[in-house]
């Protein structure tokens, strides 16, 4: 009897356990397919390293260096990014061999990236889990599996039995190649140093969307290896590239038929070799590799257990769990670690600084913003700040707050200046553990710095990509024409909702002055409506409207929209609802106008149509997103069945559990912390304004585990596929009016009590 209790009692322990391992319900291969940008590496949250399979490159859809679709693996890459629309990073490729093939840099295609040596491979034999990625390269036979923690790779080989390679060589060998990038991306130069009989040290720097990219590398196997330096050209589409590989031979024969285990650790820095090596040895000083894997699912059960599925309810179908969770893990891949273990960064003025806390890069706060940045405010606020103090590091360094950051460089890319929205949208909520007056000064560079005389350490055409001259023109006219500048209205209108962020730290800072300036120019967006056509537009110096206008129309960044249409781009303006309603004349009108945009035909017109504008109901875009906060506006003008049965159709019909389940890029996390919000029941319109509004949530209970042990609980009732309709909303038993609560009363924590139905209003 004892025994049996023993045993009861060991089972419970065990399945307690068991149901504590969310990364179990994380599906890596979401958003790998279509345009969702996304990879299955192995990393930690936030990671400095992504190391994982670089397939062979499937143009814009492989911009992560993984594309679900092909079916070849050239090497494994120590960096990536997830789910972006610019291709970067894909830094030291590791590939190990068993045959030097003909040639280093030409496939059947020729080209950089139709990598002679590439090996096939099958999903069926490739394993991606948090932390974890595993795979089989057919070509030789040869089992890799990786795992990492922060800032350091561990890669477990097995060289097996070959199967039908010609000129096989009985020791194994690895390649690392010093010239690989990814697209649009080329070597500089490159170096390395030997240590002893089993260790290197390279670098390298590119030039591609980071302008200038140094990177350095330690790397150390577990056997010593003879050295074959492999230099050449290769020429594709008219341009010469640097080849610079690295041919290690493993002093280590295969004894019979049995197979041969080579092990190598590898750590980055954007430092140093001296940097590199340090990382290397503080984070991997052993060849752990079940004991680096066990640590990396710790690391990720930790950070998905801020939220927890209670109870998932007849709404929820059986994939939500998974689609939940993974989502929850792409919203914590970036912003990622920058920093060596020494506290060393890439500042912005491409030196190196140091820092007693950890710096970080990948900000794609054009995208993040909206949704990403909101749900970091919840679950984890010190982390916001701590992604605010490095903003203003840059910032210090650099000269001005850069809007999207990669490994140290301006990139100039997207429109708007919207560290002021992660500025406003903290300092609105209370969390303040940065240097709110120096962040305050940065955000009105942001808005006025003139780059006239300055001699930048960026080639002209970038500084003014950075302090583009439209920002003049806001000042002068009030607007920005569009025979003057590109993308006008969207850049005016972003514009306008950034100046209304600056407007509302300037009122908590008590300066008055400012604060009114920047609250007129927040107004600025009206100057684009066109009350006839019921659009925003283009308009010219002289006042006049562009002639020729089409709603549908997109030429992709040469229009005046950014990545939409006047479709899209009309219903931005997330600081001012109830302004943008009065421009229609009538609540009536422009109801019938937001209405329209669902049930417009799903036309896109012109000859270089964006492929950003996807996910269409309508011409509402979901996969891109300016679209993101549209479908909210309902709930501003007393229609919010209107809302939850728009977002019962996004969370149903555009998020899937398999490659193919994005409905555009992934974006960092945007796309994701989208679906986590609305799925909860709830999303923040406008950041800068502390308030969530309520939409469709797909649970029976949730709870968010709040900084401090607090816990904010959403429970429903009644709730179902067919209950997408909320019929009351009680906070802390109090029954509210309106669709609406604080950040103060989430944040406090409490129960939040939605009764649904399936009759609409």
């Amino acid at each position: 009897m004892k025994r049996n209790i023993l045993l009861i009692a060991l089972l419970a322990i065990a399945s307690s356990v068991q149901a504590q391992d969310l990364t179990r319900f994380v599906n890596l291969y979401i958003g790998t397919g279509g345009h969702g940008h996304t990879h299955p590496a192995a990393m930690v949250p936030h990671g400095m390293v992504q190391p994982g399979p670089d397939t062979r490159h499937h143009g814009w859809d492989a911009c992560s260096g993984y594309y679900y679709e092909d079916r070849t693996i050239n090497g494994f890459a120590q960096t990536r990014l997830s789910g972006t629309g610019c291709a970067d990073m894909s830094d030291f490729l590791l590939m190990p061999l068993n045959a030097v093939p003909e040639t280093w840099h030409n496939g059947d295609k020729g080209g950089r990236y139709d990598c002679s040596w590439a090996s096939s491979f099958s999903h069926e034999e490739e394993k991606a889990e948090p932390g974890y990625y595993s795979v089989l390269l057919r070509r030789y036979d040869i089992k890799a599996e990786i795992t990492a923690t922060e800032r350091t790779a561990l890669y477990r080989f097995e060289y097996n039995t070959v199967r039908g390679f010609k000129n096989i060589q009985t020791n194994a060998m690895m390649l690392l190649d010093l010239d690989y990038t990814n697209q649009n991306q080329y070597l500089l130069e490159s170096n390395f140093k030997r240590i002893g009989d089993d260790m290197l040290l390279c670098y390298h720097r590119t030039q591609g969307w980071a302008y200038n990219q140094p990177v350095y590398l330690a790397v150390k196997f577990s056997s010593p290896f003879d050295l074959e330096e492999i230099r050449d050209t290769v020429v594709e589409k008219g341009r010469t590239y640097p080849c610079h590989k690295l041919l290690l031979h493993f002093r280590k024969d295969a004894d019979g038929n049995e197979p041969i285990h080579v092990m190598a650790k590898a750590a980055i820095s954007y430092c140093s070799w001296d940097g590199a090596r340090r990382n290397l040895e503080a984070e991997q000083p052993a060849w752990d590799f079940e004991g680096t894997r066990s640590k990396a699912r710790e690391k990720w059960n930790k950070c998905l257990s801020k939220i927890e599925l209670n109870e998932l309810g007849e709404a929820a179908a059986d994939s939500t769990r998974e689609i939940f969770y993974t989502a929850l893990y792409h919203a914590n891949i970036a912003p990622n670690l920058f920093s060596d273990v020494d506290g060393g960064f890439l500042g912005m003025d491409l030196k190196v600084h140091y820092s007693l806390e950890p710096d970080y890069t990948v900000f794609s706060l054009w995208d993040t913003h909206r949704a990403l940045h909101p749900l970091i405010s919840i679950i984890d606020p010190a982390a916001n700040e701590a992604y605010l103090r490095s903003l203003v590091r840059k910032a210090d360094h650099g000269g001005i707050a850069p809007k999207w950051e990669l490994t140290g460089n301006y990139t100039g890319c997207m429109i708007g200046y919207h560290y002021v929205s992660l500025l406003a949208d903290m300092a609105t909520k209370g969390y303040r553990n940065f240097p709110l007056e120096r962040a305050f000064d940065h955000a009105i560079r942001c808005a006025e710095w003139d780059t006239t005389g300055i001699t930048p350490t960026l080639p002209r055409w970038k500084m003014e990509e950075i302090m583009p001259k439209a920002r003049y023109y806001k000042n002068e006219l009030g607007y920005i024409p569009c025979d003057k500048a590109g993308e006008s209205v969207a850049k005016g209108l972003e514009y306008a909702y950034n100046d209304w962020c600056i407007a509302q730290v300037a009122n908590l800072l008590g300066k008055s002055s400012k604060a009114e300036l920047y609250t007129k120019r927040g107004q600025f967006y009206k100057n684009y409506f066109d009350a006839k056509t019921g659009f925003v537009r283009g308009k010219m110096s002289d006042g006049t409207w562009r002639q020729n206008f089409d709603p549908t129309s997109s030429d992709h960044r040469m229009d005046d929209y950014t990545e939409g249409n006047a479709w899209q781009w009309t219903f931005f303006v997330p600081h001012d609802p109830q302004g943008l309603m009065n421009l229609f004349g009538s609540k009536k009108r422009f109801v019938q106008k937001l209405d329209s945009l669902f049930t417009a035909p799903s036309i896109l017109t012109g000859d270089n149509v964006s492929p950003d504008i996807s996910g269409l109901i309508g011409q509402y875009a979901h996969g891109n997103e300016p679209s993101h906060a549209t479908i909210f506006l309902y709930n501003y003008i007393d229609q919010p069945w209107k809302t939850q049965e728009l977002v019962d159709s996004v969370l149903y019909s555009l998020y899937f559990d398999g490659p193919m389940g994005l409905s555009g890029n992934e974006d960092c996390g945007q796309m994701s912390a989208w679906y986590i919000l609305n799925a909860l029941g709830f999303y923040q319109m406008c950041p800068g304004k502390p308030e969530y509004t309520i939409s469709r949530p797909l649970f029976k209970k949730a709870t968010i585990n709040l900084p401090g042990g607090k816990k904010f609980v959403v429970k429903t009732i009644n709730n179902s596929r067919s209950n997408k309709y909320v019929k009351s909303i009680r906070l802390n038993g109090r029954q509210l009016a309106k669709p609406f609560f604080s950040h103060a009363e989430l944040a406090a924590g409490g129960t939040l009590e939605i009764e649904m139905t399936s009759k609409r209003p």
